[in-house]
């Protein structure tokens, strides 16, 4: 279970390596069951960010993988990636920017973010969660 707490340790952490970047983003925290848990839109970060943020957190809970794996599986299935958004209420989220978050190889949640590149919004989350001392598979 990730609590409020440690929910807010990542929020934390990635907004400190976003800083780093100059690149104001959002974060959303979701659980493992793919339920918010904490949110957050720096200063300067497209509104839209937010709910984007909250859609790759969501898909790497989901999958327990990160959100890019799910852009890669669906770049030649289009039909069935737009099915799955509507089948989730948008939810479903294939680009990169999340990574799932797991601790003693249990998955506990996914940290995503949106307001830099794919790549960008995925490196400051992967090391956010490690900064937080989890890690980002199973293994």
């Amino acid at each position: 279970m990730l609590t409020c707490d440690q929910a807010l340790s990542l929020l934390s952490a990635a907004r400190e390596e976003s800083g780093r970047l100059g690149v104001p983003m959002s974060f959303a925290v979701m659980d493992a069951g793919g339920h918010l848990v904490a949110l957050a839109r720096m200063d300067g970060a497209p509104w839209i960010s937010t709910e984007v943020a909250q859609g790759k957190a969501w898909t790497a809970a989901a999958y327990g993988m990160p959100s890019a794996g799910q852009k890669a599986k669906m770049d030649s299935l289009p039909n069935f990636s737009t099915a799955l958004s509507a089948m989730t209420d948008g939810r479903f989220t294939p680009q990169p920017g999340a990574v799932p978050v797991y601790a003693d190889g249990q998955l506990v949640g996914a940290l995503g973010a949106s307001g830099g590149t794919g790549q960008q919004d995925e490196d400051v989350c992967s090391a956010a969660v490690q900064a937080c001392g989890y890690a980002t598979s199973a293994g």
